[in-house]
């Protein structure tokens, strides 16, 4: 167990180092800072003092090794836009992001539960047909066109809900409901496949064969054996809730880590950009790394194919 946990340690540090060197040289292709940030009418000598201040004037490779040594310690530099440190300011719209990724995983996998759940018990019946069509939908539907239309009908037409904003439980549903269609639709495709396939299991039958009641033999039997996909599914699944949700953050006017990335690639904000990818894709890689260790336990057989 605990050369599977260092193999995936390592590899959870890998991930999270490669992001942020794509990020490093994609923000270099942005654009000058300096040219945004200083007057229209700076001289050539302001601006040159400018990108010496910050570091802009140094090579490449310079500038690339100064940065990993201070994103180590957490030091992102200054924002350009708002003039305090970085990571203080990604750090201040994570409660948003993770307030509405969480809302969203939550709704997600009680209903997508359910309706695999029903989907599986149901097979061949009007239920699962419904089920399954629903999710289809569910997972083919553009995030900003769901978006959009929630708000036209609940906030537009019938005036229930606010249009967008951040602050109260109202402002919360519509997002929140928006990320949770995708979330409870892939949940609910992959838990009745996954089921289906459990209950032809031989364990499954020898449960039935010693004369167990039928729900015991689903919920001790099946549904813990198909959970494991299910778990693996969620992981990942929290992870793009929690840095793809740039659309919906957007289309609601949600303050979260998603919309302030938005704001520093219009700005050209470097450091926001850097620090906000990098505080995401840690948080997205730890949530991975916690979900195959979970995934080892619940699987023996997944620790003993680790070298």
């Amino acid at each position: 167990m605990i050369r599977y946990v260092i193999g995936k340690l390592g590899e959870a540090l890998v991930a999270v180092w490669g992001v942020v060197t794509i990020v490093f040289f994609v923000t270099r292709l942005l654009g000058d800072p300096a040219a945004l940030l200083l007057p229209v009418g700076a001289s050539a000598e302001q601006l040159d003092a400018f990108r010496a201040s910050l570091g802009l004037d140094l090579p490449l490779w310079e500038q690339y090794l100064s940065f990993l040594a201070q994103a180590v310690q957490g030091d992102f530099g200054q924002s350009f836009l708002f003039n305090r440190p970085a990571i203080t300011v990604v750090l201040e719209r994570m409660p948003a992001t993770i307030t509405l990724a969480v809302t969203a995983m939550v709704f997600g996998v009680l209903i997508g539960g359910g309706a695999g759940a029903i989907a599986a018990t149901q097979r061949g019946k009007f239920a699962e047909f419904a089920v399954m069509t629903l999710a289809l939908l569910g997972q083919a539907t553009p995030v900003f066109w769901l978006g959009i239309m929630l708000i036209l009908f609940f906030a537009v037409d019938l005036g229930w809900l606010p249009t967008g904003g951040y602050g109260s439980l109202s402002h919360l549903i519509l997002p929140a409901f928006t990320l949770a269609v995708f979330v409870s639709a892939s949940i609910a495709r992959l838990l009745r496949s996954s089921l289906l396939d459990s209950m032809k299991e031989d364990y499954v039958r020898t449960a039935r064969a010693k004369g167990l009641p039928p729900g015991q033999v689903f919920v001790w039997h099946a549904l813990r054996n198909a959970l494991i996909p299910v778990v693996t599914m969620v992981g990942i699944l929290s992870g793009e809730l929690l840095g793809g949700s740039v659309v919906t953050e957007t289309v609601f006017a949600w303050p979260g880590v998603g919309r302030l990335i938005v704001q520093a690639i219009e700005s050209k904000d470097f450091p926001v950009v850097q620090a906000g990818v990098a505080v995401i894709a840690t948080v997205y890689v730890s949530i991975n790394f916690l979900v195959d260790l979970l995934y080892g336990v619940l699987d023996p057989r997944i620790r003993r194919k680790e070298p």
